[in-house]
């Protein structure tokens, strides 16, 4: 089946189309079932599922599984998701590497690589963005027409819908997504980083089914990705989650937007860096300091690590920055009513360091009778949340789930 119509059979809006998507949805969920048990849950008769889900099968969206179920009487056959129908791939850009990874129809990762890549708003670096896509999709078994989509995290002000860019690679009046489609010869999306982690994150993380959860992405700057009602929430123009930039604190600090006392210059990765530097400057003792003192650089990896051991000067600035996160949390929380709240990004290591006094602090600032329905957990798939979430994203939209 050729890739510009593989999807045809499933976009229309024909009622056997949306029936169709309503069967691909359920075994996406359920790994598998039979046309009665399809029959039961959705209340139409063995004869018509049986009839559509043949035509799945024709048209290499679903296959037969075999037969399940005790050992006595009649065993049904089960169907799911054919694995080889079709691939998708992500590209999740963190502040030092692009990880890039392809899964397969039903879900599963099959092939993951990282490359070393520092995001740059150039066409220098976007043509090595483009490089190590054609790189990576040349160095896998997976033909390339097999790809049906790829999507794209990129962090700042990034609207799906238009396939625009505005903090990064916004060179051309075309939408970045178009720009890319020649470049790698894949259709593209793209999608703001934190929103594609809490997609991730919801669905095979801590997510739990909830139907309300915010995911705060503490890497080295600060956003969140929310599920409302069961849906991710992307607002007017696609730009919602950009609650680093709030403006939370009357200080001076200079954000990476341009303004002053966002909620950024004290609770990210670079803040984390810089308070760090600062109290190294100022004579406080860390086990990092023989290598301050030489010169080295000092990244945020080193203080996690440093943290790991216990390091007293990457403590103390570990539970400043969860004394500010837990009372902005808590303004959330007075806000949205989550059912859950998932701590993720770069910081999420920091995990009890940041917790406690996270919780001391909603305990302080948050209305009691709506924080009590609220639990705060970490991220489950830690840095893979981006990629996860992103190739989860472009397989719902291209099966037009």
């Amino acid at each position: 089946m050729v890739k510009a119509n593989f999807l045809e059979a499933l976009t229309s809006g024909k009622k056997s189309a949306q029936l169709k998507r309503e069967i691909l949805r359920r075994y996406m969920l359920n790994g598998g079932e039979s046309i009665a048990d399809l029959s039961r849950e959705l209340g139409l008769s063995v004869p018509t599922l049986t009839k559509i889900v043949g035509e799945l099968i024709d048209e290499n969206f679903v296959c037969d599984l075999g037969k399940q179920g005790a050992t006595g009487g009649r065993r049904p056959s089960i169907y799911g998701l054919n694995p080889s129908a079709g691939y998708f791939m992500g590209v999740d850009i963190m502040r030092d590497v692009i990880v890039l990874g392809i899964i397969n129809f039903r879900g599963d990762m099959v092939v993951q690589r990282q490359y070393d890549f520092t995001i740059e708003n150039t066409r220098q670096s976007f043509d090595e963005l483009c490089g190590h896509i054609n790189t990576f999709i040349a160095s896998t078994r997976i033909r390339k027409e097999k790809i049906l989509a790829i999507g794209i995290n990129l962090s700042g002000r990034v609207n799906p819908e238009t396939g625009y860019s505005y903090s990064y690679f916004f060179f051309d009046e075309k939408p970045l997504t178009h720009v890319l489609e020649e470049r790698v010869g894949c259709r593209v999306f793209i999608e703001n980083d934190s929103r594609a982690m809490a997609y991730g994150e919801y669905v095979y993380g801590v997510g739990n089914g909830e139907q309300n959860m915010i995911f705060l992405n503490l890497s080295w700057g600060f956003g969140i990705g929310m599920i409302l009602g069961g849906e991710l929430h992307y607002g007017k123009s696609g730009f919602s989650g950009e609650y680093g930039h709030f403006p939370f604190f009357d200080n001076e600090i200079i954000c990476s937007c341009g303004k002053r006392g966002c909620l950024e210059t004290e609770v990210s990765g670079c803040a984390a860096h810089r308070q760090f530097v600062e109290k190294l400057k100022q004579g406080n003792i860390s086990m990092l300091s023989s290598q301050f003192e030489a010169g080295q650089q000092i990244t945020v990896r080193d203080i996690l690590d440093a943290l790991s051991k216990e390091d007293m000067l990457a403590i103390e600035v570990m539970e400043q920055i969860g004394a500010s996160l837990g009372r902005a949390i808590a303004g959330l929380i007075n806000m949205f009513n989550p059912e859950v709240v998932v701590l993720g990004g770069t910081l999420y290591e920091a995990k009890d360091y940041l917790l406690l006094p996270i919780k001391s602090a909603i305990n302080k600032f948050a209305l009691n009778f709506v924080s009590k329905d609220t639990s705060i957990k970490v991220s489950k798939l830690g840095e893979s949340a981006g990629l996860v979430g992103i190739c989860a994203i472009v397989r719902n939209k291209m099966l037009g789930l």
